[in-house]
């Protein structure tokens, strides 16, 4: 069979994609794009032997001859990447996130429609073993209607600030708001479920650390309590507090499931635990388990329990025909990242729930066309967000200087 010809766009966070083409008989990376002159130069040695031709400009690259792109660059900048490629008749894994505002949204999605492309959305962690049990425990009906979930990505980067911002006063990082970030936390439980978020709350925290420390302009940590369409209500909660949480929970008509805690034993969030009554309380007693399902063998050594490797592994499946495979389609990653967005809005307008527009209705859409909001001041001009609720914070040059010198030194000693 022959093997898919993929491009990847950003060698840093795409250095995992990379490895899945290595290890795949059904793609192989013929091109690599980065504008870092140390991101290509460690690709070159990686892959020294390998038929691949390496890239400065995103211009250049999209001519090559490929079948489809993996877009691994900044954040706040798929969608018009996305874009480009379907239009030259490329398909696209999307790295998180979707999009930046509604503007974007609302044309990536008539993109998609209109090209016939495949357009798949790499939030990894849907696919972690444990997060993707509790799916398949939904899906065959086991824990019943879904009532209620909480998806927690806590993170603390406080101490690879300077080698994911660089001391840039304007990267991304650096100027988003508290609930951009969303997809991790509130992702696995939208796919888990297939349900369609309608309404939101958002709520970020008083706290700005990041803007006293690294030159970060958000706070500490945002949250959205999101309304499904069946009136289920989901708790995301992101953000920089201590250390470090990778959790969900299921709450159904006939039982619950949850993950471990990313500290429990090492089995991290991998690990399950259910409490299944199938007559809710009506004479028989619940089912109490935990068990640890199994990580496919070719997915281990890879990050983010082994679901780098199963999520874009779909992706090259269902190019290759196999209609079966499971990937997030352009609809489902604009509901998982527009209540992040629509929290914002909530969070400056006193809380205030927010309505979620459904995408896949073309008349839905035109009220959105031209709605340019975020806090990316190249993108949005006159319509620039503040970060915070109290308005952007301004942040001393200094701080981005003393940032950036910890960058350099980073360099410098992983050079000797």
């Amino acid at each position: 069979m022959k093997r898919l010809k993929i491009g990847i766009f950003g060698a840093y966070r795409g250095e995992a994609m990379i490895r899945a083409c290595k290890q795949s008989n059904l793609a192989e990376v013929v091109a690599i794009c980065d504008k870092w002159d140390d991101a290509i130069e460690k690709q070159k040695k990686a892959n020294e032997g390998l038929d691949i031709t390496y890239y400065k400009t995103f211009d250049e690259f999209i001519k090559h001859d490929m079948d489809a792109v993996v877009l691994a660059n900044y954040a706040n900048e798929h969608a018009p990447f996305a874009i480009r490629c379907m239009e030259a008749g490329m398909h696209v894994y999307s790295e998180v996130l979707p999009a930046q505002n509604m503007d974007e949204a609302v044309r990536l999605v008539e993109c998609v429609e209109k090209t016939g492309k495949i357009y798949a959305y790499g939030e990894n962690y849907c696919f972690m073993s444990g997060v993707y049990e509790m799916r398949r425990l939904y899906q065959k009906g086991e824990l019943g209607e879904f009532e209620y979930g909480e998806g927690e990505y806590i993170h603390d980067c406080g101490d690879i600030w300077p080698e994911i911002t660089y001391g840039d006063p304007d990267h991304w990082r650096n100027n988003m708001y508290s609930t951009f970030y969303c997809t991790h936390s509130l992702g696995p439980i939208i796919h888990a479920t297939g349900l369609r978020p309608v309404s939101v709350v958002g709520i970020e925290s008083p706290l700005i650390y990041g803007a006293v420390q690294s030159g970060s302009r958000s706070s500490l940590f945002g949250m959205e309590m999101v309304t499904l369409e069946n009136d289920g209500i989901i708790k995301s909660i992101h953000g920089g507090l201590y250390k470090r949480s990778v959790w969900y929970s299921i709450y159904g008509r006939k039982g619950r499931a949850e993950t471990a805690r990313e500290d429990a034993c090492g089995d991290k969030f991998n690990r399950v635990y259910t409490n299944i009554d199938p007559y809710r309380g009506g004479g028989a007693e619940a089912v109490l388990s935990t068990y640890l399902p199994k990580v496919p063998d070719e997915a281990r050594g890879f990050s983010h329990g082994g679901s780098d490797y199963i999520a874009i592994d779909n992706f090259f499946r269902r190019l290759s025909g196999d209609k079966t495979a499971d990937i997030i389609d352009v609809y489902e990653a604009l509901d998982m990242w527009m209540p992040g967005l629509f929290a914002h809005f909530s969070i400056l307008d006193d809380n205030r729930r927010k309505e979620i527009p459904n995408l896949r209705n073309p008349e839905e859409r035109e009220k959105w066309r031209g709605d340019k909001r975020c806090t990316d001041k190249k993108v949005a001009g006159d319509q620039l967000l503040p970060t915070f609720s109290k308005g952007t914070p301004y942040i001393e040059p200094e701080v981005y200087e003393r940032i950036r010198a910890l960058w350099q030194k980073k360099l410098e000693e992983a050079d000797v």
